[in-house]
């Protein structure tokens, strides 16, 4: 077995502007750190339409179609903005994530990264927002339940910004738990402990500003895998963010490319447990080009040590 690696160039035709956080560049420097590494290299699809509506309604798709420029950019809120190959880029991220479930579940390979972009984790279910179009977490998991028939699906998203649309899309989802840490204050200002789920299946952790690797890994040891161990997930959804790293320009945690090494390791002996191995990670956060391009370099060494 071996580990899926899933992206397409319309992921790079996403422009936003100069001095953006969210650039082209971020998976540009992503894809460099994963050229050496031995992965099973699948060009992502277009995301069916369908898949799209498990989890945003059509009227959603409409205005998103509706607001697609020409030519240039256009601002959707004060941090999301769309270019003529944003939708195209958007498509191919969402599908990715249901390619790498379909290879996942149907024993094609033994884990999958998808590097990819726009992120996805604070697209709700009808407001695109912060960087994010479509909810590519939240539409793995319930592909994954509704198309493949599984009863319980876990996304873990250890970005340092809440997940708040992940949170929104799988908030009623009784087969999934939503498990989020992040820094806390901290923009979108959600994810507080009490925001647990129409059915206690939403695990907020928040962690204050300057702590370090040592308090995250304190915090999963002794919260996340218990609760996971727990649920017994059928297959395990990574929101893979790499924004807590110390060198990133927009928060204040101080994880380094080690600390998520250790966590890909410790997530990836859990699937084996639980379930199988299986896991599937999505890109989202992580801004500093050179520290987003190691930790995520670990990460998919890590996926890649499971798999074989």
């Amino acid at each position: 077995m071996t580990t899926a690696l899933l992206t397409h160039a319309d992921c790079l035709t996403h422009e936003t502007p100069g001095g953006h956080p969210e650039q082209v560049a971020r998976l540009e420097h992503v894809l460099h750190a994963l050229a050496g590494l031995d992965l099973k290299r699948v060009t992502a699809p277009v995301a069916a339409e369908d898949d799209i509506l498990r989890v945003h309604p059509a009227q959603y798709l409409t205005e998103l179609r509706r607001e697609l420029p020409v030519e240039g950019r256009k601002q959707l809120d004060a941090d999301t903005w769309m270019s003529p190959g944003s939708l195209d880029a958007a498509f191919r991220a969402a599908g990715a994530a249901v390619r790498a479930v379909d290879m996942v579940l149907g024993g094609e390979v033994g884990n999958a990264f998808c590097a990819t972009r726009p992120p996805g984790h604070h697209a709700e279910t009808d407001t695109p927002m912060g960087f994010c179009l479509f909810g590519n977490a939240a539409l793995a998991a319930k592909h994954a339940l509704d198309h493949h028939g599984l009863k319980r699906v876990a996304v873990v998203d250890f970005d340092v910004h809440h997940g708040n649309g992940t949170q929104d899309l799988l908030w009623d989802e009784k087969r999934a738990l939503v498990i989020t840490s992040q820094q806390m204050p901290l923009w979108p200002g959600t994810g507080h402990p009490e925001e647990d789920g129409a059915h206690g299946n939403v695990m907020n952790l928040p962690l204050p500003p300057e702590s370090d690797g040592a308090a995250m890994r304190e915090l999963y040891s002794e919260q996340v895998f218990p609760r996971l161990r727990a649920f017994k997930p059928e297959l395990l959804i990574l929101s893979a963010g790499f924004d807590a790293h110390t060198d990133d320009p927009l928060a204040q945690l101080h994880w380094r490319t080690e600390d998520f090494r250790w966590l890909t390791a410790e997530l990836c002996r859990l699937a084996q447990e639980l379930c199988q191995g299986r896991i599937v990670s999505t890109l989202e956060g992580g801004y500093d080009l050179n520290a987003l391009a190691d930790a995520a370099k670990a990460h998919v060494e890590e996926l890649i040590k499971a798999a074989t």
